[in-house]
């Protein structure tokens, strides 16, 4: 048998497939193997390429194949597609993978530490449990609708729809009364879970060197510093500061043909998470800007001046990804004085 010199591994939950190929791209080696062959499978082959999607599990395999002495690599689903021959099956995924991992231009993901991975599993549990709490009372809010009471949206209104639940003047059903304790009950206990959660994820960003720099940027909370420990690789994977705002999906489309460059939308093509929390971070700062006034002739005041505030919105968590890049590569606490400090 050839020398194998890279390995495309599709991964799944029990049944993984492997297609092995030579320095020269002929194939070496087609194969499916159990969850509990797999660690054996890579410990009898020699040292070699090993290119994976990076999907689900990916990083717990990168990082358990990485210790047997292979050179792991993740590539992004989307740019193994167009590799795909035909039909889709593992097979095929698995030879697409090593096409895909042959080609000089193509980008790779960094594989996740376990530390990263639970600060992103802590993050998305919170995630989870205030878009649970949210669903409630927007079903709580429809409910009592149809009883005709009409309460304005968002969690500060919750006393409100308390108090009427329970008051016995209101004219409610017994069981819709009954039934509106139980969503209050639940939605208490969400935000007990969502409180003890957040106070852990402070504990954390504390711990950590690179997101207490972080926080001395303005608008940046604890739970967006988090975000990027958790989400973000080594900024040193990144060139520059856009490079890591482009990898957010910060900056706009390009539409450019014959020379000619045209910009269209912000992207969106990237890290939701950190562009979600960048982008709330940065109306925070505009609405204190609103306030009280930026310092004079300052980007801020400027851009203000002659745009609407969702657009400011987006280039300012633009630039606040540029300086987060810039804060962790060089160990730099933040120094503009552009920002009002909130």
């Amino acid at each position: 048998m050839k020398e194998v010199s890279i390995v495309g591994l599709d991964l799944a939950k029990r049944v993984f497939q492997v297609h092995a190929a030579g320095s020269d791209g002929s194939v070496v080696l087609r194969r499916k193997l159990s969850c509990s062959q797999l660690v054996t499978f890579f410990t009898e082959l020699p040292k070699c390429t090993v290119a994976m999607e990076a999907c689900a599990t990916a990083h717990y395999w990168a990082r358990e194949i990485g210790k047997l002495g292979h050179d792991v690599r993740l590539i992004p689903p989307a740019y193994v597609k167009p590799f795909v021959k035909r039909q889709k099956n593992d097979a095929a995924d698995a030879e697409a993978i090593v096409e895909a991992e042959t080609r000089p231009s193509m980008r790779f993901v960094v594989p996740k530490t376990k530390s990263q991975q639970a600060c992103s599993m802590l993050f998305r549990t919170r995630d989870l449990f205030v878009r649970q709490r949210t669903q409630l009372i927007n079903a709580l809010r429809a409910h009592l609708a149809e009883h005709g009471v009409i309460a304005p949206q968002g969690i500060a209104n919750l006393a409100l729809l308390a108090e009427i639940i329970e008051d016995s003047e209101a004219g409610l059903e017994l069981i819709v009364v009954e039934t509106g304790r139980l969503y209050l009950d639940q939605i208490d206990a969400l935000s007990s879970r969502i409180a003890s959660l957040e106070k852990a994820l402070r504990s954390e960003a504390k711990r950590s060197k690179s997101t207490a720099r972080l926080l001395s940027m303005p608008g940046m909370g604890p739970i967006t510093a988090m975000a990027v420990e958790a989400f973000a690789p080594t900024m040193v994977t990144f060139r520059r500061g856009r490079d890591f705002a482009a990898w957010l999906g910060l900056v706009p489309k390009q539409h450019s043909s014959g020379g000619k460059q045209v910009l269209g939308r912000t992207s969106k093509m990237g890290q939701r998470d950190i562009r979600r929390l960048l982008v709330i971070s940065a109306m925070t700062v505009i609405r204190w800007a609103c306030r009280k006034a930026p310092p004079e002739n300052s980007w801020l005041a400027r851009i203000l001046a002659r745009k609407p505030r969702m657009l400011v919105a987006i280039a300012l968590a633009d630039k606040m990804a540029r300086s987060i890049w810039a804060m962790i590569t060089r160990n730099e606490d933040y120094k503009d004085s552009v920002l009002p400090a909130v």
